[in-house]
């Protein structure tokens, strides 16, 4: 009887990838939705513009929006443009009809003067920000106001504010506060929530490296591997890359922040100590093997 040929491996029927699709496309799904809502909720509050002030046919609106904020300086860089409505001004507001001064509050660095008859040009202010360290990125905060009241030829106007926000790393929320005339605004400032998650997946990414340069390590010290070159590479090769990884936090943060404490300086001591333990713990096993080695015969 002739001896039949059988696969060494038998195809398995009714083995389907559909178990393994079908959850994975429903995570892909959820996670496009939820960056999609974060997305939309970020660009919207971009979008958003704060008014508060005199609604008077006859006022001075100061267009403000937020440009920059330097969290290192404390403080931020403001984008104003001055329009004269009504009687105040001439050309569709593009001039004042006299002398227009415009006074601001002690945080923002400096008042506005403009000759009367003569074209308005835009102009960045600085404003100084208060209560908040960026010692404490991600989670820093910081507050401060911004307040802005009129003199057109020495006599005081109503003033109407328009804020907003152009600084994708930062969320301003703005609050009208009551006053006469002028217009005032008390502004918090808290990172963006892209940045934030950003930098707690960035502390878990440290994390998980240092675990995984900490379970190889305890591997090979265990084992007695002996100096295994292409570990010592991996591991050498991800404290150095651990740092270039934190350099890529956006905002630039300083060294010390709580991204350091609460992961980046614990990884690379980590990693940095397992290195050190493998490298002894190799070196001693082949010091061993060495002499354990018959001698050859001359």
């Amino acid at each position: 009887m002739a001896a039949t040929w059988e696969p060494r491996h038998p195809h398995r029927a009714g083995v389907s990838l559909l178990p393994v699709l079908l959850p994975l496309a429903v995570l892909v799904m959820v996670a496009v939705g939820v960056g999609s809502w974060l997305q939309f909720s970020e660009r919207r509050a971009i979008d958003t513009v704060h008014t508060v002030g005199s609604q008077a046919a006859d006022r001075v609106d100061v267009k403000a929006t937020v440009q920059h904020v330097d969290a290192a300086a404390r403080e931020l860089l403001l984008r104003v443009q001055i329009t004269p409505r009504g009687t105040l001004g001439e050309e569709e507001g593009t001039a004042p009809a006299g002398d227009l001064s415009i006074q601001t509050s002690l945080a923002t660095l400096g008042d506005l003067e403009f000759q009367a008859h003569e074209r308005l040009a835009t102009t960045d202010v600085q404003v100084a920000l208060t209560d908040g360290s960026i010692s404490d990125y991600p989670f820093d905060t910081y507050e401060t106001d911004i307040e802005f009241w009129a003199q057109l030829d020495g006599k005081e106007v109503p003033v109407r504010v328009l804020f907003s926000n152009n600084d994708t790393l930062f969320s301003i929320s703005a609050a009208p506060a009551p006053s006469g005339q002028e217009a005032l605004l008390a502004l918090e400032l808290t990172r963006s929530g892209s940045l934030l998650v950003f930098a707690v997946f960035m502390m878990l990414v440290m994390w998980a490296l240092a675990a995984s340069v900490l379970v190889g390590a305890w591997y090979l010290t265990t084992r007695s591997q002996g100096l295994t070159w292409p570990a010592l590479a991996w591991m050498a090769a991800t404290l150095f890359a651990l740092a270039a990884f934190r350099n890529t936090a956006p905002g630039s943060p300083p060294i010390g922040c709580v991204l350091d404490w609460f992961a980046f300086l614990w990884a690379e001591t980590v990693i940095a100590l397992c290195l050190i333990a493998v490298v002894v713990t190799g070196v001693r096993t082949a010091l061993q093997d060495d002499g354990t080695r018959p001698a050859r015969g001359r």
